[in-house]
C-alpha cells in the first residue's frame, strides 16, 4: 500500500458571509457585517488547490453543507422564515469550508489495528459550527468507506469540546513511518473560550488505539488564546521531522520540546522568537496557519497567506530562515483573502489524510480537469456578493440550494444532497 498525504480542502460554499459569529477569532469579529464575495472566495480556494496539484501534491476536497441548515433549525422548533437574525446567521454559516476542523486523523502506521482512524469533531463550543458534524460524517463515511483501511468514529459527546485537526499535530521521520501524535488543548484564554478540552483529546486518542508512549497532550498557552489564537494551528504547524511554532504557543514550551526530543531525537524545532514576530503580528498575518508540506523533489515548503508577505517583520524573519539553510526551503504565498477575512487561512482550509489514494472514493479526489469543472459551476451559480444583513432573503436561500445541488451533481455525489 503506497501511502500519500492527501490534503482535503473545503470548497467554499455559496452561503459564505461575514456574520462575525466566532468569539475569539479576531478577523471574524473585525469583518462582521461586511459584504462577502462567495464566488471570489470559492475561486480563490480552487486556485489554491490547483497550485498544490502543480507542486505534485495529492489533493482532495470536501463539499459545502446544506444552508440554511433546516434540520438544525427544525430541532430548535423553528425554520428559516421564523428564526430570529442571530439564529438564522448560525444556520447560514459556511464555516464547514475550514476542514481542519472536520475531524482528527490518525494514519495507519500509528494505530493499533493498522487502519486510518478519523473522528468527526463535535465543535460544540460555537453554535454556528456545532451542527456541522452530521453532514461531515456523511462525507467521511462516503469518502473513506473502505472498512479494511479506514475506521470512522462519531464525535466525542458534549460537553467536551473537540475542534479536530486544528488542535492536532503529527511528527514522523517520514509520513509513512510510525509517528508521534500531539494533541493540543486549552484551559483558559482570558476573555475568549478555550475550544479544545483535554478529555476530548484523550478520548480521540483512545478511540484511535494510539500507543500512549508515542502520544503527547500539550497545553496551548493562555496568552496565545487571549491574543486570538483560537486554534493551535494559528501558532504552530508540524510536518514529518519539523515543528514550526511561535515562542509563546505553549504553556510549558521547554518541557514540551524536551519530551519531544526524547521521543524523536531527529526532530527539528523551528521557533519564531516573540521579539522578532509578536503574537499579535503572527495571528494577524496567519504566519503559522500555513501548509507545511514535503515536496516530491525533496525539501519542505511553507504555503502561507499573502498577508504574511505584506508584513515586514514576518517576511524578513522568513527570508532569514530560508537563507539559513534550515529544513524549510521554499515560501509559497497564496491568495485566500476572502477566507482570511472570515478568520481562516490556508491550513484552516485543509484536512490532512495519510492514505493510499486508491482506497479513497475517487469522487473526492481532485485533478485539474475536475477543478476546471468545479470552477465553471462556481462562476455560474455562486452568488457574487452577500450582505450579512440580508440573510433572511428566501431568494438567497434558493440560490444557495441551487448552487450546491449543481456542484454535487457535477461530482456525481447526489446521494449526499
Amino acid at each position: 500500500m503506497a501511502l500519500a498525504e492527501i490534503n482535503f480542502d473545503g470548497i467554499i460554499g455559496p452561503s459564505h458571509n461575514y456574520a462575525g459569529l466566532s468569539l475569539g477569532n479576531l478577523a471574524s469579529a473585525k469583518n462582521a457585517g461586511r459584504i462577502s464575495e462567495p464566488r471570489a472566495a470559492a475561486l480563490q480556494g480552487i486556485e489554491k488547490m490547483r497550485a498544490n496539484i502543480r507542486l505534485g501534491l495529492a489533493q482532495g476536497a470536501f463539499l459545502p453543507q446544506r444552508r440554511p441548515d433546516t434540520a438544525w433549525l427544525e430541532r430548535l422548533g423553528t425554520d428559516a422564515a421564523r428564526a430570529g437574525p442571530a439564529l438564522l446567521a448560525n444556520a447560514m454559516s459556511a464555516s464547514s469550508m475550514w476542514t481542519a476542523n472536520a475531524a482528527t486523523v490518525s494514519p495507519a502506521p500509528d494505530t493499533g489495528d493498522g487502519r486510518c482512524h478519523l473522528t468527526s469533531a463535535n465543535l460544540v463550543t460555537m453554535p454556528h459550527r456545532s451542527h456541522e458534524w452530521p453532514e461531515t460524517m456523511a462525507q467521511l463515511r462516503t469518502a473513506f468507506a473502505d472498512a479494511a483501511h479506514f475506521a470512522i468514529h462519531d464525535p466525542v459527546p458534549a460537553p467536551f469540546g473537540d475542534e479536530g485537526a486544528a488542535n492536532f499535530m503529527r511528527l514522523a521521520s517520514c509520513h509513512a513511518e510510525p509517528g508521534i501524535e500531539i494533541f493540543v488543548y486549552g484551559e483558559s484564554g482570558g476573555p475568549f473560550p478555550a475550544r479544545q478540552h483535554v478529555e476530548a483529546s484523550k478520548a480521540v486518542a483512545r478511540k484511535h488505539r494510539l500507543d500512549p508512549d508515542r502520544t503527547l497532550f500539550v497545553e496551548q498557552s493562555p496568552a496565545a488564546i487571549a491574543a486570538g489564537a483560537f486554534h493551535n494551528d494559528v501558532v504552530a504547524v508540524a510536518n514529518e521531522t519539523v515543528l514550526f511554532c511561535h515562542e509563546q504557543a505553549f504553556t510549558e514550551p521547554a518541557k514540551f520540546h524536551d519530551g519531544l526530543r526524547a521521543l524523536m531525537p531527529d526532530v527539528v524545532i523551528v521557533e519564531v522568537p516573540a521579539d522578532r514576530v509578536s503574537l499579535r503580528e503572527a495571528i494577524k498575518t496567519y504566519l503559522f496557519n500555513a501548509q507545511l508540506v514535503t515536496l516530491p523533489e525533496g525539501g519542505m515548503a511553507l504555503i502561507l497567506p499573502t498577508e504574511s508577505r505584506e508584513s515586514e517583520a514576518v517576511w524578513t524573519w522568513l527570508e532569514e530562515m530560508v537563507a539559513g539553510n534550515g529544513p524549510i526551503r521554499k515560501l509559497i504565498p497564496v491568495d485566500v483573502r476572502q477566507s482570511m477575512a472570515n478568520g481562516g487561512g490556508p491550513a484552516c482550509l485543509r484536512l490532512r489524510v495519510l492514505a493510499d489514494p486508491g482506497t479513497v472514493d475517487p469522487r473526492f479526489l481532485m485533478d485539474e480537469p475536475k477543478l476546471d469543472a468545479i470552477a465553471e459551476v462556481i462562476a455560474a451559480e455562486w452568488p457574487e456578493a452577500i450582505d450579512g444583513g440580508a440573510l433572511n432573503d428566501p431568494a438567497l436561500w434558493d440560490r444557495i440550494a441551487s448552487a450546491r445541488k449543481a456542484l454535487y451533481e457535477t461530482l456525481s455525489l447526489t446521494e449526499l444532497i
